[in-house]
């Protein structure tokens, strides 16, 4: 049985106790929860949003009626739609409006719907179509959200952006940008967050307006999905406008919709915000937690688990050799084992390699169990490769050749652990790998299952597949070594149905699979959103793992999504000195932490320091990561200088200090002005390495003047711990 936090049930019964009302045309509707008020309004022809604030907060407000798609092909004529309110079938209640627009002539009817799942947070949006024709119908492209809030010529205006961590972690990451008048900014997000030279990187979709004047405050928007969207922001005058949806380009978009189905653009949150980048993210990372992410998950007091992971050897690893590190992982006190690629017979072919582990996958999952680790395991399930053997994906199997996103090149042969994606969206591709899945966690008596590679398709050149065809004029082939894929007018739409595909073999697994955790890997961290974060546990939030890139893609991700679900991999890295290699681990404890190394290498004397640094993460850590707020006290890390995060637990009246210092000599000291404490309060700070003496100190003058850290020597690191004096 899981436990939901208190709030959450509480809005869960008001959602039981208060029956939707009618609604009346032209009357303004008031929506929202403790953090957030919205107000829309129905008009005859296209509903409008008017206003989002904090109760007793200044409000963004606005008029201008919301854009409902114009026209359709119905049963293959083009039909211009003549929406009108149904005020008989719309409804609104407190914390959740539905209004129902109709158009009869054509058989359509279409709901836009406002909810708050949760008494704090944000209020979320989605927009539904049903097709009542009796025929078939394509749509084209329905915008999630559209506004246009009236702000003063002369407001001073920011906007912030996170860039994904992907393959390699960004020169920016946390992006604030004045608004001026005739800003003009787009963001994409996908998937595939493998951008051509000259294209922007992929963002996590989601950003953030504020004022410079703190008492006005600001306001932001993300998108729970993780296919193809675009957000857009433009300032022209007093006019501050954009939207936020499925990716209109490269399009023209449309999509099929049967009769009697219904269409459903991904669904988007909106909040109001008071305070700065981190008091926004402190709302936003609690609600993602306990809103978006599995209560079960989270009510295990061991997650975020500490792992071990076998990809520090890639693909050399075998049974031998997995079985010494889990020895090892046992003795320094691991919590999981994460068998990497290396493991399986062929791309595609997701049975054990004989001649590496020949005892098998399930044999090695048990030993970790008798030893008392959890265990995972990688699969780049939805690749094909060139494998003949019985149950294997082959690509020149015509079943799943009539699944793939494109035909193989003559002579094609697949990468040491990528191949030729399938399309999702296909029935007959999502029920095998659904099926697929449950056997690996099944027979291989998995605690974890990641996916890897490219699990959801960026393109199709097929016309025989649930989403629309692709312009034959406008496909266009790619190739990364051994790598395919393809993107054509129709890759929005192909992106839609896989996206969702993989959603569903997401949910089957964790519904047949009770605890079951799933790592979200997507050829690094090109997944990192949070229509991921409704459906996995955790993400490999970057490809790179030396420390400085570890510390940037957590920097950048966590003013968003919470630090458990936020996995960076510890590589081996030059230590000579014991001070080096805890800066090396703890440029990886910030959140899920996770060692990619055979630690039956390390020295006596790091073994030592590793298992003091695991069981201060499971004793101390921990906690914090998983509930307390998070402040970015210091500089985005550069690998110079130096950066430092904390965390805060207000309840607690306990937190702690990451502070590192980079590779510059000459800067031997820092001031981190803490957050979070109480101005009224003593605290006892404690330096774990004993880089100064133990002090008492007043709140006040820690978030002031700030708490003076000393580490006179380059590439090392000091945790400070916090706890209120009673």
């Amino acid at each position: 049985m899981t436990t939901r936090p208190a709030w959450t049930c509480l809005v869960l019964g008001l959602l039981a106790a208060w029956p939707l009302v009618a609604t009346a045309q032209s009357a303004p509707i008031r929506i929202g929860n403790l953090d957030n008020g919205i107000v829309v309004e129905a008009e005859a022809e296209a509903p409008q949003l008017l206003q989002l604030a904090r109760p007793g907060g200044v409000a963004w407000r606005g008029g201008a009626a919301v854009v409902l798609i114009g026209h359709a092909d119905i049963g293959g004529k083009e039909v211009a739609l003549h929406w009108r309110y149904a005020p008989d079938a719309s409804r609104q209640r407190k914390d959740a409006a539905s209004l129902v627009y109709e158009d009869r002539a054509a058989g359509l009817r279409l709901r836009w719907e406002w909810r708050a799942r949760a008494s704090h947070g944000p209020i979320e949006h989605v927009i539904r179509i049903e097709n009542r024709s009796g025929h078939k119908v394509w749509l084209p492209l329905q915008s999630s959200l559209q506004f246009a809030w009236n702000v003063a010529a002369d407001r001073p205006l920011q906007q912030v952006w996170i860039d994904k961590g992907a393959g390699e972690a960004p020169p920016v990451g946390t992006h604030r940008v004045a608004i001026a008048d005739r800003h003009d900014w787009r963001g994409t997000s996908s998937t595939f967050a493998h951008p051509r030279p000259g294209e922007a990187r992929e963002i996590i979709p989601w950003f953030l307006v504020r004022s410079e004047d703190a008492s006005i405050g600001g306001w932001y928007v993300g998108v729970e999905f993780s296919g193809r969207v675009a957000m857009s922001l433009k300032r022209t005058g007093t006019r501050l406008a954009g939207t936020v949806g499925l990716d209109p380009e490269p399009g023209p978009f449309r999509t099929r919709l049967a009769p009697g189905a219904t269409f459903a653009t991904p669904t988007v949150f909106v909040g109001a915000s008071d305070g700065d980048l981190d008091d926004t993210g402190n709302t936003l990372r609690r609600w993602v937690r306990e809103v978006l992410g599995d209560p079960s998950t989270l009510a295990d007091p061991a997650y975020p688990l500490v792992t071990n992971n076998s990809w520090g050897s890639a693909m050399a690893i075998d049974e031998a050799q997995a079985r010494r590190m889990i020895d090892d992982a046992k003795r320094l006190g691991f919590e999981m084992f994460h068998l990497d690629a290396g493991w399986f017979r062929a791309v595609g072919d997701w049975h054990a390699d004989p001649k590496k582990f020949p005892h098998g996958i399930g044999a090695l999952a048990d030993y970790a169990h008798r030893r008392g680790l959890k265990f995972g395991l990688w699969a780049d399930w939805a690749q094909a490769g060139t494998s003949t053997a019985k149950g294997a994906l082959d690509v020149a199997d015509p079943k799943v050749r009539d699944w793939l996103t494109t035909d193989p090149p003559a002579g094609w042969k697949p990468a040491e652990f990528k191949g030729m994606t399938i399309d999702l969206g296909v029935p007959a591709a999502r029920a095998w790998a659904t099926g697929e899945t449950d056997r690996l966690v099944r027979d291989y008596h998995l605690d974890m299952l990641e996916h890897d590679g490219y699990v959801v398709a960026q393109g199709c050149d097929r016309d025989d597949h649930p989403h629309a065809p692709a312009d034959p004029a406008r496909i266009h082939r790619y190739r990364d070594d051994d790598f395919l894929w393809v993107e054509g007018s129709n890759a929005t739409d192909v992106s839609l149905h896989a996206t969702r595909a993989y959603y569903a073999i997401q949910r089957a697994l964790k519904r047949r699979h009770p605890g079951l955790l799933l790592e979200v890997c997507n050829d690094g961290g090109r997944m990192v959103d949070f229509g991921s974060a409704a459906h996995g546990d955790y993400f490999s939030i970057v490809d790179a793992y030396d420390p400085l890139s570890n510390r940037q893609a957590f920097y950048d991700a966590s003013h968003v999504l919470p630090p458990a679900m936020l996995e960076t991999y510890v590589k081996a890295w030059p230590t000579p000195r014991i001070g080096n290699f805890r800066y090396m681990l703890r440029s990886g404890m910030m959140g899920w932490f996770t060692v990619m190394i055979d630690t039956s290498g390390w020295t006596s004397e790091q073994h030592a320091a590793a298992a003091r640094e695991i069981a201060f993460y499971q004793s101390t850590l921990r906690p914090l990561i998983r509930a307390a707020d998070l402040y970015h006290v210091g500089p985005r890390p550069d690998g110079k200088g130096w950066d430092g995060t904390e965390y805060f637990d207000g309840a607690r009246d306990q937190g702690v200090l990451f502070a590192f210092h980079g590779s510059d000599p000459a800067s031997r000291a820092f001031r981190f002005r803490l957050r979070g404490l109480r101005a009224g309060h003593r605290y006892r700070v404690h330096f774990r390495d004993h880089s100064s003496t133990d002090r008492v100190v007043d709140g006040q003058e820690l978030m002031t003047s700030g708490l003076a850290v000393t580490l006179p020597l380059p590439q090392t690191s000091e945790l400070v711990v916090i706890e209120g004096v009673r």
